[in-house]
């Protein structure tokens, strides 16, 4: 979790008073700092491009905001696309399609076509995929996700490389299935694997790459050579106070040496999402109203998990600060809840905060994975906007809805005016 300056007991993000962006912008509102993602994009792709070729492929549904593409672009990074909206907006953040790799789940022959088409890599799922995809185009490079029986993840609902996952070819489909993809005129350069999201361990990544390399090999000695060896996503990040940090020095040396001595692939990929942009970002909401239960204290606040899902959905958790209120002792514990009619529209239990008061601006640490990404309408609420600060500048990259564009799309049948 990252610390923050402050003046005047005001919390400074990006060396400008929160307080000042949520007066000009309004809340809520996504924050990011283009400098933190920069930073962040370079130190990953250092730990490993100093052992071996790298290529780093972000996996944008963590934040698919136009200007965090275009930044992640200048930075020289790839894609991880996961449908074909995800492709056509990277394309539109100016990621020619040999940038991008696309790892589609339970696809339609409509979407195959549609990719195919646009002429990205296809990172294939499935042997039905396979066979369709081959009747859609073939004679063109693919490489195929692998379930290797790992799992890894902060949470139930985001591990994905256990045995018997939704995902990937399982291990004694791999072979023949890369020899049938020769045989329908394809051309396999690569292999891949994602066990889960926010992994904080190298363990379950090696067990993973071990699984990675044995494949890579009997695929060798099947006649099938491989270019590049993908280990997906996955870095976790610390939400909390002390919590440590991953060490990808750690990740990168080992990782890599492992594919330079038990292999002849000289490419390793990645995708990460949550490590490049989490901490990038925070969500800036106000204190509409100071309520006291009896058993329970609660802040609320004009955000709800219409904008910020992952503590509902993951009960995850988010550190939270009252910006302007940044040097103050805390005086009682609160739950920080939203305007969502319904009981569980938690953003943060049991937080330590200084005596809060309507007007606040509450600030919610570690949004930038996943929490525009998912946000939605219910209860007929419009989705916030997003700002962005460089070099002690805020901007406006996303604005937000207003109350027509519930409705922008609807149409009433005719027979229901009469």
């Amino acid at each position: 979790m990252r610390d923050y300056d402050c003046r005047d007991n005001v919390m400074l993000f990006g060396g400008i008073p929160v307080t000042d962006i949520a007066e000009e912008f309004g809340t809520p509102l996504y924050v990011t700092d283009e400098n933190r993602l920069r930073e962040n994009y370079r130190n990953l792709y250092g730990a490993f491009s100093k052992h071996m070729t790298t290529e780093i492929h972000y996996a944008c549904k963590a934040n698919s905001s136009l200007a965090i593409l275009k930044i992640l672009e200048s930075e020289g990074s790839g894609i991880d696309a996961v449908s074909i909206g995800e492709v056509v907006t990277c394309m539109k953040a100016g990621f020619t399609p040999d940038r991008i790799i696309y790892t589609g789940n339970n696809v339609s022959n409509e979407e195959l076509r549609a990719v195919a088409e646009l002429g990205v890599l296809i990172n294939i799922d499935s042997a039905s995929e396979l066979e369709r995809l081959a009747k859609i185009k073939s004679s063109i490079p693919v490489s195929f996700r692998i379930t290797p029986g790992v799992g890894a993840g902060h949470h139930a609902k985001v591990v994905t490389g256990a045995k018997g996952s939704k995902f990937g070819i399982p291990l004694k489909e791999v072979v023949p299935t890369y020899l049938r993809a020769k045989e329908l005129g394809f051309e396999p350069k690569g292999i891949h694997v994602h066990i889960g999201s926010g992994g904080m361990s190298f363990e379950p990544f090696a067990e993973a790459m071990e699984i990675l390399i044995e494949t890579t090999n009997k695929l060798k000695d099947a006649g099938i050579d491989l270019e590049f060896i993908d280990i997906g996503g996955g870095i976790g990040v610390p939400y909390r106070p002390n919590e440590p940090e991953a060490d990808i020095e750690e990740l990168g040396m080992n990782l890599t040496e492992m594919v330079l001595e038990e292999t002849d692939v000289r490419k390793i990929m990645l995708e990460p999402g949550r490590y490049l942009v989490c901490d990038t970002t925070v969500l800036l909401t106000r204190c509409v109203d100071v309520k006291d239960a009896g058993v329970k204290k609660y802040v609320g606040v004009d955000a709800g998990f219409n904008t910020l899902v992952r503590p509902v959905m993951y009960d995850s958790y988010h550190h939270v600060a009252i910006g302007n209120k940044f040097g103050r002792a805390c005086t009682a514990k609160y739950d920080v809840v939203g305007h969502i009619c319904e009981t569980g529209d938690h953003l943060a239990r049991d937080r330590a905060l200084p005596d809060p008061e309507e007007g606040d601006v509450v600030v919610i640490y570690d949004a930038g994975a996943y929490g525009f990404a998912m946000s939605s309408n219910y209860n007929s609420r419009p989705l916030c906007g997003e700002a962005l600060v460089h070099n002690g500048k805020a901007e406006l990259i996303r604005e937000p809805q207003g109350i027509e564009d519930l409705w922008r799309h609807q149409k009433i049948p005719e027979r229901l005016l009469k």
